[in-house]
């Protein structure tokens, strides 16, 4: 199916009596805009055929590429049996699930068999958008990989931060009240010292002690040494050995 081919906008073109001039390139990084013709989409359906005509219309498309010059020669511009044909920069419509979602790849041939993947576009439910590249998505993930690391860091470090705080400030309270234990074990002490000597005080004297027995009598020698220091006492002579022979008694 062919089309007709459409003109690039007029706004730029030469009043001198030149050709007009094409509109700009589109850059490499154009995920942050997105593009859509409602009153297109009110006009014509949006399928495989009439997809590439929609897709022309927004700034993602480069006025200098194969499919333009299929298009300027009235030819479909997705015609791969004349696009094979050629080099250079070109669209290719890779995925379709009409009418919803439509893939299209910007490639770079260099021959029959040779193209060079460059950027990806889809339409979404009519809304264009540039799909963002592998290095990009890779480098996002990992900054917000690393932020949410350095907020964790962060907040476990505030905690060790307190948890020394209230360490330090438990040492200190455990070192009083330790002291403060100690003071009051030392008033407990007196305490019940007063108690004893009060309940002393209170108690009947301690009763004599009871009489010896009828016949016994207590050795003397045991009062003195408890009353009087002991004296020094010469053993006991042997009447036989220490007397001499002379002394002995004869029988």
């Amino acid at each position: 199916m062919t089309t007709t081919p459409m003109m690039p906008p007029m706004g730029n073109a030469n009043f001198d009596g030149g050709a007009p001039a094409l509109p700009p390139q589109p850059g490499t990084d154009m995920t942050g805009i997105c593009f859509r013709d409602q009153l297109w989409l009110n006009t014509y359906p949006l399928d495989r055929n009439l997809v590439f005509d929609y897709f022309a219309l927004s700034p993602f498309y480069d006025w200098t590429c194969n499919n333009e010059q299929l298009r300027s020669r009235s030819i479909h511009p997705l015609d791969i049996s004349h696009l094979s044909k050629m080099t250079g920069s070109e669209y290719m419509l890779s995925e379709v699930m009409e009418p919803h979602l439509f893939v299209i790849r910007k490639q770079k041939r260099d021959g029959p068999e040779k193209v060079t993947p460059m950027l990806t576009y889809y339409i979404l439910d009519g809304s264009i958008y540039q799909a963002p590249q592998l290095c990009s998505v890779f480098a996002g993930r990992l900054g917000r990989a690393l932020y949410h690391i350095s907020k964790a860091f962060s907040f476990a470090s505030s905690k060790l931060e307190k948890t020394g705080y209230v360490a330090s400030e438990n040492e200190s309270a455990a070192s009083e009240s330790k002291a403060a234990m100690e003071t009051i074990d030392f008033k407990e002490l007196k305490r019940v010292d007063h108690i004893l000597a009060s309940l002393q005080r209170k108690l009947p004297p301690v009763p004599p002690p009871p009489p010896f027995p009828e016949g016994y009598v207590p050795p003397s020698t045991a009062e003195a040494s408890e009353n009087q220091p002991a004296e020094t006492q010469l053993p006991p002579v042997d009447p036989i050995i220490d007397q001499g022979p002379s002394k002995r008694m004869k029988v």
